[in-house]
């Protein structure tokens, strides 16, 4: 077994983390991801309803006893989602962990905090990373160039990035962004890190509540079938490429774009309707690198089991060869 900061924290078995996926990570992946034995965080946000949020957690509490936390993502918006009372929902539903990220989440911490709740914040780069720590979070989620959805504007990779926060914090760190297997998990240890995070791979999963094409897709493209959209908008996603990509990109090489060109086409509800219908080319998919590395729909405790197995093989078997 491998024991680290992160399955102290979280009192987890594996040092394997579900982060939040919008739409994606409701009770069904969360809980299947607890009881196999990692940390799942389910989305917030994926509830227009606080109240509705409510009753998720309570279902995720009907399918598993092991430890789960919330993902509560702060993003810039006309019409701010309401903060206070999702977080004052995790407090009275006793949850115990919060997955944070977007912008700072400073202004909630003293909230937080004060309900015994610890905080891991997502960070895409050292400098937040170290603000994380100042502000009082419990653990960073470093995410390298690699990974899907909003990779930061700096474009260094996890396998610079994650070295770089683990001199520059005391607290643990987790490592995202290119991680699918055993051998990732082995090389994040070895980078400094104390756990992995993996979005892209736990979409691929048996218990993702979503159309069984978005898996199809996931295992059909490889590791170039991605593309960087709203770079020009200084928001940069990684993505699927698909049709919905192809013509983010041209509106953006037409000059500086308004968001409202691009919207109809990266707007979170025609993202959850895709995922509901299976039309992959209707919206913008947040993907990794790491696709290139998924080729079956396992449940989660399949993959889980499958990545200890590998990672635990690779320790001792190469590691001992190399020594030798």
């Amino acid at each position: 077994m491998i024991k680290t900061r992160i399955t102290e924290l979280f009192g987890i078995e594996r040092p394997i983390i579900q982060g939040g996926l919008m739409w994606i990570a409701r009770a069904e992946l969360t809980a299947a991801v607890a009881e196999a034995g990692g940390m799942g965080f389910m989305t917030a946000l994926t509830f227009a309803e606080p109240e509705d949020f409510r009753a998720e957690i309570r279902k995720c509490r009907e399918k598993t006893k092991k430890p789960f936390g919330v993902n509560l993502t702060f993003l810039p918006t006309m019409r701010p989602p309401d903060y206070p009372a999702y977080i004052r929902i995790c407090i009275e539903e006793g949850v115990r962990f919060i997955e944070t990220a977007g912008r700072n989440p400073e202004p909630y911490m003293a909230t937080i905090k004060s309900a015994g709740i610890r905080v891991i914040h997502k960070c895409t780069s050292v400098r937040h990373a170290l603000k994380a720590e100042a502000i009082g979070c419990d653990a960073v989620s470093i995410d390298g160039f690699e990974a899907a959805g909003h990779p930061g504007e700096d474009d260094v990779t996890s396998l610079i990035l994650i070295p770089l926060t683990r001199d520059a914090v005391r607290i643990p760190i987790v490592a995202s962004g290119g991680f699918a297997d055993g051998r990732g998990l082995v090389a994040a240890l070895g980078l400094g890190a104390d756990g992995i995070n993996m979005g892209t791979r736990f979409v691929a999963t048996q218990e993702a509540p979503l159309h069984v094409n978005v898996k199809q897709a996931l295992i059909s493209h490889n590791e170039r079938d991605t593309r960087l959209i709203m770079r020009t908008l200084r928001n940069t996603e990684r993505v699927m490429h698909n049709e919905a990509a192809d013509k983010v990109l041209e509106i953006e090489k037409r000059g500086t774009p308004k968001i409202e060109e691009i919207i109809p086409y990266v707007s979170g509800l025609v993202g959850k309707e895709m995922l509901q219908e299976g039309d992959m080319q209707k919206g913008t998919l947040a993907a990794g690198q790491s696709m290139g590395l998924i080729r079956d729909i396992p449940s989660c405790k399949e993959l889980l089991d499958r990545i200890m197995a590998q990672a635990e093989a690779v320790i001792k078997e190469k590691f001992q060869q190399i020594l030798e």
